[in-house]
This record gives C-alpha cells, structure tokens and sequence, in this order.
C-alpha cells in the first residue's frame, strides 16, 4: 500500500492486510484539537490554544467518496458551518500517487491554498518529514500553515462543539437535560466502528476465508441488532440526530449501491430490512444531508480504485433506490434538526 516514508512518496510501504489475511487499517497521523472542543475521555489530548476556531481559517479537504470524510461534511452541512470553513474535494479515483485534484472534473475542485496537484503535498508541508498514509478528511490550519487533524471521529467532534458561535442552533449532540448523555454517543460510535464502519472494509479486503467470514458474521449481526433496536426509537441515540447517527449513515447510504457488491457483504441489503432502510431514508431526507451525497464519486471510486477486489474497473449499475419515499419515522417521535430561520 501507498503512503509517505520520511516525507517521501512510497508504493510499497506497508500490508493493509495481516499474516492471517485480514483488514488492518492504520493509524491517523495528525491529532491536534482546536481550543474550545469538547475533548471525549477516550481520547488521551487536551485543546490547543494555538488553533483558534475562527470563521475562514479551516479548510477541511474531502472526497465525496470517503465514508470518513463524509461525516465532516454531513457535520458542516447540519451546523451550518458552510460559510465558516471552506472545502477542497479531491478525485474520486485514487491511483498510485494517492488523492489528487482535478479541477476539470465533475465534482471535484482545485486546492486554493497550495495549487497542489497531490494531497500529498499538504502532509509533506506540514512536516516535511511525514511517515504515515495520506487520507481524507484534512483540516488545515490557514493562521498556522498546517495540518489540524486528520481523524474523521475527532474533526467531527470538533465541529460539533468548538464551532457553536460559528454556525446555527442546530446541535449533534444531546443537550445537558436529556436523557441521553454525550456518553451515549460516543459508545454507541465505538460500538458501530469495528463490525459496520470498518467491518464492510474487513470483508472486503480479507485475505483469507475465515478473515471474511467472520467479518460478515460481525457486519450482519451488528446490523440485525440495530435494526431492532430502530423499531421504536428514531435515532441511534436518544431523541434527536446526533453524531453516531451520522457515523451510521455514511455507511449505511454506499452500502446497497457498493459494499453490497464490490465488498461482498451480500447476505442482505439494507433496503430489505425492515427498520434501518426507513431510518435511512430519514435522515437522507433531513436537510442539509442530501446534498451531501455524491453517488457517482462513491461509485467510481470504490469500483476503479480497488483493482485487488474488482480488477475491470466496471462500475455496478444497480439498485435503483427511491431515497425520497416516505418513511414513516415521524411517528416515533424525536427531532431531526431544524436551523434558525436567520440561517
């Protein structure tokens, strides 16, 4: 696999796989936390002073296509942070020389910061030194001319929380008088990691049978349990829209049209089940979410960047889904997040 040695760009760096043929995705590099965030106690850090969460400063570098760099979307989106902190997006392909920019391309835009042609170029400056794979999301400091952070989990929870006086009323986590505790988001993110958010990555990029299938054992019964868990309650986490639920739905929204297929986690579809297709076309249906979902990158991407796990290049044409059907979430109660009327 692809990734950066002492600065310098490597093709054969590391093995995403282990010795018995399964997943293991590698650490972030960059963990630095902008003053004001509400650090989780699972995290060993502390907010850095030096990164003031001022509007214009931040500028988060995505792909469309990249469940981990949707969430930072999907945040910035429902916050309201859209004229606070600018976006690059990068090429759904991803070849040998990783994430690059293709301004021409639909969807995509050029990097108005450092004209790079790269992603690459963004780590190296920041530490000219960099030993550690190139991945989205990036927040990138303008003031100190630097990479932030580059853990989708962490920018998320920055997003939520240090940027309040930036954006609208809306908030991703439960409030100080809810039943629900901040608490129970990140436990329940914790536990929809390793067998949902990773695990369709597990399945596909194993290696060896019982890799697989016991990733596909984990990936099913994790989706059979939430989806009896979303029979009588509208969201992950207590009665509004928080961030686990985000982390569930940019999984959930590429699973039938990618994992499905290129991934071979084909015991179901989430459009078969019962409860989590409803639940996901909720919050599809939320605003500020939709367009957020670009399913061409996600497509492209997927099919023609894997070459171990689907070697033609040939992008799946299916399912046609009806994201716009009424979904009935309503009568569970709850509250799906509804901006100032300023905003």
């Amino acid at each position: 696999m692809n990734q950066l040695v002492d600065g310098e760009w490597r093709t054969d760096a590391y093995e995403a796989t282990d010795e018995d043929g399964s997943f293991q995705r590698g650490e972030t590099g960059f963990r630095n936390w902008i003053a004001g965030s509400d650090v989780p106690d699972h995290v060993d850090a502390e907010p850095d002073e030096r990164f003031q969460p001022e509007a214009g400063r931040y500028h988060l570098y995505v792909s469309y296509a990249c469940p981990w760099a949707h969430r930072t979307l999907l945040a910035r989106s429902l916050l309201g942070l859209e004229d606070a902190i600018d976006v690059s997006v990068v090429d759904p392909y991803r070849g040998e020389d990783g994430w690059q920019f293709t301004p021409e391309k639909a969807g995509c835009t050029p990097d108005p910061l450092h004209d790079s042609d790269y992603l690459r170029e963004l780590y190296v400056a920041a530490d000219p030194n960099a030993t550690c794979r190139v991945t989205v999301p990036v927040l990138w400091d303008t003031e100190e001319e630097t990479i932030v952070n580059n853990e989708s989990r962490e920018i998320l929870r920055m997003l939520s929380t240090a940027f309040d006086d930036l954006g609208n009323d809306v908030s991703l986590l439960p409030d100080a008088g809810d039943e629900a505790t901040v608490a129970d988001v990140d436990e329940v993110i914790t536990e929809i990691y390793e067998p949902v958010n990773n695990g369709v990555y597990r399945a596909g990029f194993a290696k060896s049978q019982d890799a697989y299938d016991e990733a596909i054992d984990d990936l099913f019964g994790a989706l059979d349990r939430w989806n009896d868990h979303l029979a009588d309650q509208r969201y992950l986490v207590g009665d509004s829209l928080t961030e686990a639920d985000i982390c569930m739905f940019t999984t959930l929204v590429r699973f039938d049209q990618v994992y499905h297929t290129h991934f071979m986690c084909n015991r179901t579809f989430v459009h078969q089940y019962e409860h989590l297709w409803p639940y996901l076309r909720d919050l599809y249906q939320t605003a500020g979410v939709a367009e957020t979902v670009n399913m061409a990158h996600i497509k492209e991407h997927y099919y023609t960047t894997h070459p171990d796990v689907t070697p033609s290049g040939i992008i799946a044409r299916g399912p046609d889904l009806d994201w716009e059907a009424p979904h009935d979430r309503d009568r569970l109660g709850g509250e799906a997040p509804t901006p100032t009327a300023d905003d």
